[in-house]
């Protein structure tokens, strides 16, 4: 189960806010990239040894074909752990750095009859790339904007593109900005059918939660940059992970994961936020009988799907597909 490893070169870096640089990353030689669909993101292994998750922020067609390049947007993080200090830092256009091939736990529902994008900050980048994706398809949809003001809203130049320039609306903190969406008031009424989809820091995610809390569960799709603070739960009891495919059981500690569990008795199960944002350690389980820890699985997903790096059982088993 070892994940697809790629090796990039950074082509161009931009200066997009004060805060904000975009990175172009592009095949070495030239070739195609993996294809990917609007919502996905990949990791960036950086100098330092730091490994962060960044959103591509364009739409490479939507039905899988290759593509020519990928885009992210890094905010540097005063208070960060180092990664965004190191891409700020570091790296220079023509370095080589290895990525993960794109993973996708955001994705647009294609079916629905209306999309109601909200973006707080930096959390704009995999809102951006399923506008320029819903728009090139014709579709009914609005991207919301929330910046400090106008010197801080990145990605100015696809923002103003004909196509996607009718369908946005832009949202300023600074008290003088004439600019200003009413969350509440956007929110108050669902259309039938539409989708709503968030991408921010805590705060902003809590407040369109909040705004949002009639809406149903299965119309509401989040990517968070972090868990929020007060999701760790209680403390883990100890249970046994019985893997359905091997017969085998394999015992989970307190204070263990069950991916580290894994990793324990050499299965190799692929992580990377640790946290049960990004997707990567999810697998096919009796989600039923767990006790999800995670932010990337619908209500209905979780019935027969488990993050392995967050979830316990909520007895002394769970089985899992593996």
């Amino acid at each position: 189960m070892t994940e697809r490893n790629l090796t990039v070169r950074v082509a161009r870096i931009a200066r997009q806010t004060p805060e904000i640089l975009s990175f172009e990353l592009v095949h070495p030689t030239g070739r195609a990239l993996p294809g990917y669909q609007a919502g996905a993101h990949i990791d960036v292994h950086m100098p330092g040894g730091f490994s962060r998750q960044y959103s591509l922020a364009c739409d490479a067609g939507g039905d899988g074909r290759a593509a020519s390049r990928y885009l992210i947007g890094v905010k540097r993080e005063a208070a960060g752990r180092g990664g965004s200090a190191s891409m700020h830092g570091r790296v220079r256009e023509g370095d080589l750095l290895p990525i993960s091939a794109p993973r996708n736990s955001f994705p647009v529902r294609a079916e629905a009859h209306r999309h109601l994008l909200l973006a707080g900050g930096i959390g704009m980048t995999p809102l951006l790339a399923m506008a320029e994706s819903l728009a090139r398809a014709g579709a009914d949809f609005t991207l919301c904007l929330f910046v400090r003001s106008e010197e801080h809203l990145a990605f100015t130049e696809a923002l103003r593109q004909p196509l996607l320039a009718p369908h946005v609306r832009l949202h300023f903190d600074a008290p003088q900005a004439t600019q200003k969406i009413d969350l509440r008031q956007l929110l108050a009424q669902r259309e039938a059918d539409s989708q709503l989809y968030v991408c921010g820091p805590a705060g902003f995610m809590q407040a369109v939660r909040d705004a949002a809390a009639h809406w149903p569960e299965d119309a509401v799709h989040t990517e968070y940059f972090a868990a929020p603070a007060d999701a760790a739960g209680a403390p883990g009891k100890p249970f046994v992970l019985r893997l359905a495919q091997r017969g085998i059981r394999v015992p989970v500690a307190a204070d263990q994961s069950a991916v580290d569990a894994l990793h324990a008795v050499g299965i190799d199960i692929p992580v990377s936020c640790e946290q049960g944002l990004c997707g990567t350690c999810v697998v096919g389980g009796e989600g039923d009988g767990a006790e999800h820890r995670d932010f990337c699985l619908t209500r209905g997903e979780r019935a027969h799907k488990v993050a392995l790096c967050c979830s316990r059982a909520k007895s002394e088993e769970l089985v899992v597909d593996l």
